[in-house]
């Protein structure tokens, strides 16, 4: 039986945060977009990304402040108990939100055509959906990716969890084991300790959150332990098993073997791209060892014609750099820009709380890159803001080129610091000199009022 062919101008596989917005715009421009969507419309961000996790974040907070009340002179009469099935009712109310959204703006987009199938390449440009094959001169691929899973003895014979199902979990586990030790682990660990279970964080590495600076690592190890959350650094997982309700993961750390038990186990020790049923053997599309797909500066592929988006071309990793990936590549089509990847600037946030916002390089980057430049901290307990909220963890530390000016990077790891990092990112972003931030005049009291004050102590690295 021959497959109905169906030709359009462009042809767009996945609805994450680039896919989408990227359909609407070439069918507003006049193109004949077919857009395919396997499971559920919006992407990780939208489903078991960004959207619900930072959902339970808040709503594990509200649990967190309402336990400290007494330091403001708010009296709570008894203990301050959890709901798990409502916590889980407001995320999905959030996240379906999105979701339904998402998935209504494309439907009534006008030359656009939604097809909810798995979308799998027979050629460059051709691509098989349930009975029919869609051609294209332009496709665009944005599949994101979903948990990575280690090779562990026991884990085939365990339940697991990893960040998709976590965030469907109606209940509160009696003690959590999380593996790994970076955003994903983190933002859970607190989260659910919050919420009031006892939580284990069992990191490989020798501190948290490795691609940060040490300072940055330490301090946010210093947070969660202040909230009896327990960190084993330097363990190697030698297997995992299950007696009656109880889970054993076996450890390693520095040669001494024992023990974790615990009730739960996440799973949260990386990521994989979606890429390995595509049918990409079937084109000349290239992809690393990793699976990710290879493009340009420009998210070009290997094939003519076809680009790649989102987190499954491994150049970003979140929803923002996601989305800036749709601006270059629209950019580019339609009006005749010259955009490209390597204009962006680094940065994103780590939502434990208070959080991490970082932008540009790294201390350890600044100083392998041996640049003659300038730095300054500040502890977050001199800033007015913080200590009105009662809220002093962290600090704020800047690197200025000394030559040129600019700044080279920055972390914020305290209260607002998700927000006041643009303050910085935005003076990066306009190849400004430091000085310009450091005489303009902000809001009193807020934190970013101090990035001025911070930029008044530059001395040298």
């Amino acid at each position: 039986m021959t497959k109905e062919q169906i030709s359009f101008d462009a042809i767009i596989v996945g609805t994450g945060q680039a896919g989408p917005s990227l359909a609407v715009e070439l069918a507003k421009a006049g193109w004949k977009v077919g857009i395919v969507e396997r499971h559920l419309f919006g992407g990780t961000c939208v489903n078991t990304g960004c959207i619900p996790t930072k959902t339970l974040v808040a709503n594990a907070r509200v649990a967190y402040v309402a336990r400290r009340a007494g330091e403001y002179g708010v009296m709570i009469e008894g203990d301050v108990l959890v709901d798990m099935k409502r916590v889980k009712a407001r995320k999905d109310m959030v996240a379906h939100r999105s979701r339904n959204g998402v998935e209504k703006w494309l439907r009534t987009t006008p030359n656009c055509t939604v097809f909810t199938a798995h979308a799998k390449f027979l050629s460059d440009h051709s691509v098989g959906v349930n009975d029919a094959v869609l051609t294209a001169e332009h496709i665009f691929i944005d599949v994101g990716g979903r948990a990575a899973i280690p090779s562990l003895p026991g884990l085939d014979q365990v339940p697991y969890l990893t960040n998709s199902s976590m965030v469907d979990v109606d209940y509160l586990p009696e003690h959590l084991i999380i593996l790994g030790g970076s955003y994903i682990a983190l933002e859970f660990a607190q989260m659910y300790r919050r919420f009031g279970s006892r939580v284990t964080v069992v990191q490989r590495g020798p501190r948290l959150i490795q691609r940060e600076d040490t300072d940055v690592s330490d301090t946010v190890r210093t947070i969660l332990e202040k909230e009896e959350i327990e960190i084993r650094l330097n363990t190697d997982c030698l297997g995992v098993e299950k007696k009656g309700a109880e889970l054993t993961v076996a450890i390693s750390c520095e040669g001494v073997k024992s023990a974790v038990k615990g009730s739960h186990l996440l799973l949260a020790t990386g990521r994989l791209p979606n890429t390995d049923d595509l049918g990409l053997e079937n084109t000349t599309i290239k992809k690393d060892q990793k699976g990710f797909i290879t493009v340009d500066d420009q998210l070009r592929t290997s094939a003519p014609g076809v680009w790649a988006l989102g987190d499954c071309n491994g150049r970003g990793g979140f929803t923002h750099t996601s989305y800036n990936d749709y601006q270059i590549v629209a950019g580019n089509l339609l009006r005749n820009e010259s955009r490209r990847v390597t204009d962006r600037i680094a940065t994103y946030a780590v939502f434990i709380d208070p959080p991490l916002g970082r932008a540009g390089m790294t201390e350890t980057e600044v100083r392998k890159s041996g640049r003659n430049a300038l730095t300054a901290t500040m502890p977050m307990e001199q800033v007015g803001r913080a200590f009105e909220k009662g809220e002093t963890q962290g600090f704020m530390k800047v690197f200025v080129d000394a030559e040129s000016k600019l700044i080279l990077g920055a972390s914020i790891l305290g209260t607002e610091g998700d927000e006041a990092i643009h303050c910085i990112l935005d003076t990066m972003y306009a190849k400004a000199p430091y000085t310009v931030l450091q005489n303009a005049v902000h809001i009193h009291p807020t934190v970013s009022e101090l990035i001025p004050t911070l930029l008044e102590r530059l001395k040298p690295l």
